[in-house]
């Protein structure tokens, strides 16, 4: 079976345009700025009520007793670091009208900038508590900690809790993240999902804030509840439903280029999918060995009923064994998400950069570029091999009257910051920036340097 013969690059939407001078797109409005502001105050506001209202219905009377400073800034510090917990989970939960409003670029922005405050501020919890017990019992630290654990109920279970987010902050650190594998990193994310149900369990069942106060036990146990409610629904069941009404298998494997493999799947229903160009589905392919593994990856042409294809690169042991996947093979998804769309543009005109695999985001989000846009097309890699699905996107961007720019060569050798020769107009064009992180970081601070303003910017980064 030939490729072309399932994705040819004169697309449905550009014969409409042709013939009627209009160009149909599908892509998701990019989030308004005081929605975005909103959410951001609404999520304000709500850490002053779950902090807020301990502290009003009981948590101010510990300051009367003995190590009542302590035990005050313990309760608060923990008040506090649940609830940022509970916006991780939220921000977790890929509800789309949280991804609509904050983008799914803000979703993980604000994701990552929360990450370490819970773990910390849970930390100073246990700690500053412990201190009130010692000085309330009159006892050394380090004994009243073998007192506390050993004795309190719940403690032991909440102290496992405490060291197992610790040990995941530990591991979040860059240095040492880099050397996790994606299939390890996700066990450790079910593992904070467990360290924060026993620890809050530990709450409600010790914490003075909570212990003797309905109200507040209502309002948390609400907040939690409709959390999970959140991570079942739009984690297990939207996506469980979009996979048996789309009954996706694998159709054909075919390699692209070096290291690069193409997975044809064929489907139901596939016209009513609804997915821009650029976005990303968290793909999961029911067979022994990889059943239990997410791993995303961008749609690399739009679907053409009833197929659908993902492009993928060998970096790891899961992409590497794809080129070895069986035509027939299940396939279970979770998505659309992203927001590296057409939808995102500002002005008429784009110019697209791609580094490596970054290639597939860009080749489908041509598809949905209008016509006479002139988009400009830059490739990066170390080798001519290394390109995949360039043929295709020369044939698409032609469409357009655009044109192809390649930068090959070692990174030493070849100096991104030839992209403003390239595109001497690039301050007045969008900029999609798509590939590894650091090549992503790399040409944002370039185009930038040169007057692209950050509202025209728009990045997808990969990593393992």
């Amino acid at each position: 079976m030939e490729n072309t013969t399932f994705f040819p690059v004169t697309s449905q939407s550009d014969r409409i345009a042709r013939e009627t001078g209009e160009t149909i797109r599908t892509t998701p409005t990019p989030p308004s700025r005081w929605a975005y502001n909103a959410t951001l105050l609404l999520l304000g506001l709500g850490l002053g009520v779950f902090v807020a209202l301990p502290i009003v219905d009981g948590t101010q009377s510990e300051l009367h007793v003995t190590g009542g400073l302590s035990m005050f800034v313990g309760s608060v510090t923990g008040l506090v670091g649940t609830y940022l917990a509970l916006l991780m989970v939220i921000l977790a939960s890929r509800m789309p009208a949280l991804e609509r409003v904050l983008g799914q670029g803000g979703v993980i922005h604000w994701h990552r900038k929360l990450a370490p405050w819970p773990i910390l501020l849970i930390l100073a919890h246990a700690i500053f508590l412990t201190l009130s017990y010692a000085e309330a019992a009159k006892t050394g630290v380090l004994s009243e900690v073998g007192v506390v654990v050993n004795t309190f109920p719940h403690l032991l279970s909440a102290t496992i809790g405490l060291g197992i987010m610790v040990l995941i902050g530990i591991i979040s650190v860059p240095q040492i993240r880099r050397n996790i594998s994606r299939e390890n990193w996700w066990i450790l994310h079910l593992l904070m999902y467990v360290a924060l149900a026993i620890s809050f369990a530990h709450e409600l069942a010790l914490g003075p804030s909570f212990v003797k106060h309905p109200l507040t036990q209502i309002v948390w146990i609400g907040g939690w509840l409709i959390a999970v409610a959140l991570i079942v629904i739009f984690r297990i069941g939207v996506p469980i439903y979009r996979t048996v009404r789309h009954q996706l298998r694998v159709a054909e494997v075919h390699r692209e280029s070096e290291g690069v493999v193409s997975i044809v799947l064929q489907g139901k229903d596939l016209d009513r999918l609804q997915i821009s160009g650029g976005q990303f589905f968290e793909w999961r392919f029911l067979t022994k060995g990889m059943w239990w593994q997410a791993h995303p990856f961008t749609v690399s042409a739009m679907p053409k009923p009833p197929y659908m294809r993902l492009t993928v690169k060998a970096l790891g042991d899961f992409s590497s064994s794809l080129s070895e996947i069986k035509v027939g093979t299940a396939v279970a998804i979770e998505g659309p998400y992203g927001s590296f769309t057409v939808g995102a543009s500002k002005r008429p005109q784009a110019l697209l950069i791609a580094g490596g695999i970054g290639v597939t985001a860009v080749r489908a989000l041509l598809e949905e570029i209008p016509l006479k846009s002139r988009p400009v097309v830059v490739l990066r890699a170390n080798k001519e091999s290394e390109l995949a699905l360039v043929e295709e996107i020369t044939e698409l961007v032609k469409h357009r009257k655009g044109v192809v720019h390649k930068l090959i060569g070692k990174r030493e050798a070849v100096n991104m910051a030839a992209i403003v020769k390239l595109v001497p107009d690039m301050k007045r064009r969008d900029v999609f920036i798509c590939g590894p992180e650091g090549f992503v970081n790399q040409v944002e601070s370039i185009v930038k340097r040169n007057g692209v303003p950050p509202e025209a910017i728009h990045h997808e980064a990969y990593s393992i």
